[in-house]
């Protein structure tokens, strides 16, 4: 299970490069908002030759970042950074931006206008992430993962206030739903097997009430997964 849900996240990153057209846009100098352990910013750099910045808030992901980058060989392409990404310094310095699953963290208006700056004339933002359809979701999401989640249409509008132009939206909710479904039979598996007790119990518990509704949502039209994107307008 473990195998399967790692693949669908490299399936998805195919998928993006495929609709963002990878090979042209994100072969460049790349801001990864978020990065987590590092393995978009590997998948661009291995796939695509990318120069990565890769951003994360988390202070020990750095070590993780350096370590996977040198294993796959592409430590020279991808440079980790401790940073909130509304904060990051600089004007002009990227030809493109992703954030994968790590937009939900941040405020989009703040972001999306510092991220703009950062982006060289012509260049794109990228973003794969869960989106609200129906409100009745949005505690229990936002409690479990310490989130922000918000509409597509939010983010349309911070995009316009940062002037940005809008480019793509493609719906990826079909493709998404059984990536929920098997992190539960993982944690019912995980669980039974812990014979949990007491507070591990509770913390399966809650992790499986979080992930139920995430199905839940995706499958009945409360929650969307999509593909979005934004691109900065070219100088005259």
């Amino acid at each position: 299970m473990r195998r399967a849900l790692v693949d669908g996240q490299e399936l998805m990153l195919r998928r993006a490069a495929e609709v963002w057209d990878a090979s042209s846009e994100l072969s460049g100098e790349i801001l990864d908002v978020g990065c987590g352990l590092g393995g978009g910013s590997i998948f661009w750099a291995k796939e695509f030759g990318a120069q990565v910045t890769a951003v994360t808030c988390v202070p020990s992901h750095k070590e993780w970042v350096t370590r996977f980058s040198m294993e796959a060989g592409v430590s020279h392409q991808v440079t980790p950074l401790i940073c909130d990404a509304a904060d990051l310094p600089g004007e002009n310095r990227f030809d493109a931006a992703v954030a994968i699953d790590s937009s939900g963290y941040l405020p989009r208006r703040d972001w999306l206008g510092r991220t703009a700056s950062l982006l060289r004339p012509g260049g794109s933002i990228f973003i794969i992430d869960c989106f609200l359809e129906d409100p009745k979701y949005a505690d229990l999401f936002n409690s479990h993962w310490h989130t922000r989640i918000g509409t597509i249409d939010e983010y349309f509008a911070a995009a316009r206030e940062s002037g940005l132009k809008m480019g793509s939206v493609v719906d990826v909710t079909e493709q998404t739903v059984h990536f929920w479904t098997t992190t539960l039979a993982l944690i019912d598996l995980e669980s039974d097997g812990a014979a949990a007790s007491g507070e591990t119990a509770a913390r399966y518990s809650a992790s499986r009430r979080a992930h139920a509704l995430v199905r839940d949502g995706l499958a009945h039209g409360g929650l969307r997964y999509a593909m979005i994107s934004f691109a900065k307008g070219r100088e005259r």
